[in-house]
């Protein structure tokens, strides 16, 4: 499964605001500059995980991103989502069933073992990550870390 890059970039984002100081909030072209990224899509991004209920979003001079929720509240599968939905990457087309090789209609009355093997797939997948918090995140991050994006980030860009 190959996800977007602007995954990545919702992932890092959602974790650096989870190394903030609670009610801190900061703005798209901080985060932006602090990953190097393009602003403008970045905010379309953001926007995507505020409409989610992952983060909430104040404009005006003390304005910005902040977590919506407790950074032990939020999964990876909450962020992942808010930007690339939940549908399954795979769709069985039941090419099984077309060309020369088509198997015969009694054959296919359960769905294809393949599809099913996908499906287990991605429900692990899906599992995995609504099982990681933010706060798990943060937590096996290096001890200076945390502070160190703290820093960083509340000085203006």
């Amino acid at each position: 499964m190959k996800l977007p890059v602007s995954t990545e970039w919702v992932l890092h984002c959602a974790t650096a605001l989870a190394q903030l100081e609670p009610g801190a909030s900061v703005s798209a072209v901080q985060l932006a500059a602090h990953y190097d990224l393009p602003a403008p899509y970045l905010v379309k991004q953001l926007k995507s995980l505020v409409k989610a209920g992952v983060l909430s979003a104040a404009t005006g001079p003390r304005g910005g991103f902040r977590l919506a929720r407790p950074a032990q509240e939020i999964t990876l599968l909450d962020v992942v989502e808010a930007v690339d939905g939940a549908s399954s990457p795979y769709e069985c087309r039941e090419i099984r069933q077309q060309g020369r090789g088509a198997a015969p209609p009694e054959a296919c009355l359960t769905p294809c073992v393949l599809a099913a093997k996908m499906a287990e797939a991605h429900e692990a997948w899906r599992a995995s990550l609504a099982a990681t918090t933010l706060d798990d995140v943060v937590a096996t991050l290096p001890p200076q870390v945390p502070a160190r994006t703290r820093q960083l980030l509340s000085k203006p860009s």
